[in-house]
């Protein structure tokens, strides 16, 4: 299969999963060809111009800017690859991110907002089907924008194609990473979601907690959608349950789970809306505005576009709902391993002579979930310190950007985390959980984590 592209917004979340996680190829259509070939033409003209200023194209870049180009001078600048840009190294962006950040590149380009040539677009649309992309460093990823990171991705297909008066500047401006790191986010959290889900209801199955806790009735009083979906969700999964219950009431970290349930669900939604709104939009700096009638030959307009301002907020918010199911998750643990007050076999041990002790999960749970909350506290600091900083001192380049991409990394990274220990935590020892409580159904989707 193979993503076809004709407009921006094409690049949505089932093109997301499919070019990015699927590994799938991705072809610019006709139409985009040709509005993208109008698009540069007009911008050539609209260059020609000697009274006309564009930023990074009659001028340099950053503390050049301030200086005229000649026409020949023009191009020997568009011909050289950003490789100045290259300048942070380390760990590296996992593949899937940097196939996403390839495709959310497409943007830009797709409806002729970059002035780019077509040959450049399909050119960027093959990395993703003609074999290992660049490796992309994301330690040290913090500059006026993306650059930093997407020279990594550019550099070597700039040089190769031999870029023309902004070609260049467009494969390194704009906010494909935050987008890229946005939709990630998203996807790996629609896979978690039933798997936690499950998992907290299996606890609280094992537990044998009232389902009256639980009662969608009782969550649409709160006027939540989302925790109300979190309750639909759950009475679905204990359909078919033991019907004997406790008589009375279940500890508060059980009868919370509608609610802190029903924030991991806000909190997918939001990061929903802003992957979809970043993997679509027109980021480029500087922007170029098709022929109308007050510009028969478009216009450049310098912008902010290379500046998301929701990406890493909401990445950071998911992160900290998956960190607070940890600290849950330990709390329910606990209670399930402890016979004393769960009413199963102590630890989960099947008879004498069985030693495990599960309760070290719970440290592990905690850990995960400190991490997590850690990375979105520091990253929150970190701003305060910035924006001091800017006031104090002024110039955007002498300064840690407003957008940094750590915050999306290490907010997406966290929230893995996380996840991940209900799989191999909680989910790895659900069978045990299972049998002590002698569930009528099973969880297929556990079954599958």
């Amino acid at each position: 299969m193979t993503v076809i592209l004709n407009q921006r917004r094409d690049i949505d979340l089932d093109a997301a999963l499919r070019a990015g996680w699927q590994g799938e190829a991705v072809e610019i259509g006709a139409a985009a060809i040709a509005r993208m070939q109008a698009s540069r033409a007009a911008f050539e003209r609209y260059i020609a111009n000697p009274d006309v200023v564009v930023y990074g194209v009659t001028s340099g870049y950053g503390q050049n800017a301030g200086r005229r180009l000649s026409v020949a001078e023009r191009k020997t600048h568009a011909l050289r690859p950003p490789l100045a840009a290259q300048a942070n190294t380390g760990e590296l962006f996992p593949v899937r991110v940097v196939r996403l950040m390839t495709l959310a590149r497409l943007a830009n380009f797709l409806e002729g907002h970059a002035a780019v040539r077509p040959e450049l677009a399909i050119a960027v649309a093959r990395l993703l089907s003609a074999g290992p992309l660049p490796s992309v460093p994301r330690d040290g990823a913090v500059s006026a924008g993306e650059i930093l990171p997407l020279a990594w991705l550019f550099a070597d297909l700039a040089a190769a194609i031999g870029t023309q008066e902004k070609e260049a500047l467009a494969l390194i401006n704009g906010a494909p990473v935050a987008a890229a790191l946005a939709a990630d986010g998203v996807l790996a959290a629609r896979r978690r979601l039933p798997v936690i889900e499950a998992t907290f209801a299996l606890l609280a199955e094992a537990y044998k907690a009232p389902l009256a806790h639980f009662s969608p009735e009782v969550s649409a009083l709160s006027g939540d959608p989302h925790e109300l979906a979190a309750a639909q969700s759950l009475a679905a999964l204990w359909q078919g349950g033991t019907p004997d219950r406790r008589p009375y009431q279940a500890p508060v970290s059980f009868r919370i789970l509608p609610k802190m349930l029903g924030r991991l669900r806000r909190q997918i939604a939001e990061l929903e809306e802003v992957a979809s709104l970043s993997l679509a939009q027109v980021s480029d700096n500087p922007v170029f505005l098709p022929p109308d009638a007050a510009h028969p030959n478009g216009h450049v307009v310098s912008t902010g576009g290379y500046h998301n301002a929701r990406a890493w907020p909401a990445l950071n918010a998911l992160a900290m709902a998956m960190a607070d199911l940890c600290t849950l998750a330990d709390r329910l643990l606990a209670k399930v391993l402890d016979g004393k007050t769960s009413g199963l076999p102590d630890q989960l041990n099947e008879g004498t002579g069985d030693e495990r002790h599960f309760g070290t999960l719970g440290f592990a749970l905690v850990g995960y979930g400190e991490k997590a909350r850690r990375a979105a506290q520091i990253r929150d600091i970190a701003d305060q310190i910035e924006a001091q900083h800017v006031v104090r001192h002024g110039n955007e380049h002498h300064h840690r950007p407003w957008l940094r991409q750590d915050h999306g990394v290490v907010a997406g990274a966290c929230q893995q985390r996380p996840a991940h220990l209900f799989r191999i935590g909680v989910g790895r020892h659900r069978d045990g959980i299972a049998d002590a409580a002698n569930p009528v159904v099973a969880h297929p989707v556990l079954d599958d984590a």
